[in-house]
């Protein structure tokens, strides 16, 4: 058994939810194989090496509660591990500033603390237990739209040398400033925004960049998405999209020769349609000229579980994270963010980013 990695969680949602109960459902289940996943082992660590001893959340019902406990308060909706059956954590969750962590749609559901503390003792209070607890890797997991609480995490890694994975769409890793930071600390950052196993933008990104290097000429796409967690709830505030429309679109537009007007292209999430819970919809369509100016064109539909679909990269990530604390390496992980993230620092295909993540894993 390897060393364990010690992790904290920002944001105690659906997705990490998933993802502590997916390495449980294989605990439980020795004989099945680890499917979800793109590496087994990852330098000597394995999933079964990672330990979540800290969360941190705003959630009334979550603070004070072991992690074990916290995973199936509402508003979350996973479910794959009965709740007595998930084996008791010694992590507890412990208050985050709320800062623009909630949107005006989901604070009814999400609950948070009215604190008593400012953000001089909150932060005093944090610092400490990511000391007591070992902390080497926080994973941020806010809803969409958490740019001061981004920064504010990323600045408390910076405060106390931990390692850095950001989820979501808020520029740590891909924005110069933040970059250098950790790099001149040596310090490392994996991000921004989680491309998913078999997610939406993957699937786009794919398809579009098959579709350039086959030599037709791609004269508009869209990409619309739809769900009923509070992934998608907190998405109905439009001002909280401006950075994942530019994620996901960039994303896409990175695997063309020739960039898309503005106008023709739109990718993003669309709608929250309550029934459909952790459920989410993908609808693609590109249009373009083959041969002789002849038109095509194709539609998909896309069906998955978001938190399925993330869990197994993150935990990669995790322990890529790991594997440079390991060899003293800071800064954006390049291959790392190009693979598994959809606004990394540096684009590339997704085919370039497999083969210059491989060889940083055999270093």
């Amino acid at each position: 058994m390897g060393k364990k990695i010690k992790v904290g969680l920002v944001g105690i949602g659906n997705c990490f939810s998933g993802l502590i109960q997916g390495i449980e459902y294989y605990r439980r289940n020795p004989k099945q194989q680890v499917i979800g996943l793109m590496h087994e082992k990852i330098g000597d660590y394995s999933i079964y090496d990672l330990e979540f001893v800290a969360g941190f959340d705003v959630g009334i019902n979550k603070i004070g509660k072991t992690i074990n406990e916290a995973i199936y308060e509402s508003p979350n909706m996973v479910n794959w591990v009965p709740k007595q059956k998930m084996p008791k954590s010694s992590g507890r969750v412990y208050e985050s500033p709320l800062l623009d962590g909630v949107g005006i749609w989901v604070e009814n559901k999400v609950k948070p603390v009215k604190s008593k503390k400012t953000q001089e003792q909150i932060t005093k209070e944090i610092k400490r237990k990511l000391d007591e607890t070992g902390v080497e890797i926080i994973v941020s997991y806010l809803p969409v739209g958490s740019d001061k609480v981004t920064q504010y995490w990323a600045q408390t890694c910076l405060d106390t040398n931990t390692a850095f994975v950001n989820c979501i769409p808020s520029f740590i890793a891909s924005e110069g400033k933040w970059g250098r930071k950790f790099a001149e600390k040596k310090i490392p950052v994996i991000g921004d925004d989680i491309k998913g196993q078999v997610g939406a933008t993957i699937v786009h990104r794919t398809l579009a960049k098959l579709c350039d290097d086959r030599g037709t000429k791609i004269e508009k796409t869209y990409q619309i998405n739809v769900g009923g967690n509070t992934d998608f709830l907190n998405m109905k505030e439009q001002e909280r999209l401006v950075s994942k429309r530019i994620s996901k679109t960039e994303s896409v537009q990175s695997q063309l020769k020739q960039r898309l007007a503005d106008d023709q292209i739109y990718v993003g999430p669309s709608d929250f349609i309550p029934f459909l819970g952790n459920t989410k919809l993908m609808f693609m369509r590109i249009e373009g000229r083959q041969w002789a100016n002849i038109p095509y064109n194709m539609e998909v539909r896309l069906e998955v579980d978001d938190k399925a679909n993330s869990a197994g990269i993150v935990i990669d990530a995790v322990r890529l994270a790991r594997l440079a604390l390991d060899r003293k390496m800071g800064g954006p992980i390049i291959p790392a963010c190009a693979y598994l993230m959809k606004h990394p620092p540096k684009q590339m295909s997704d085919p370039e980013a497999k083969n210059e993540l491989e060889k940083f894993i055999k270093g």
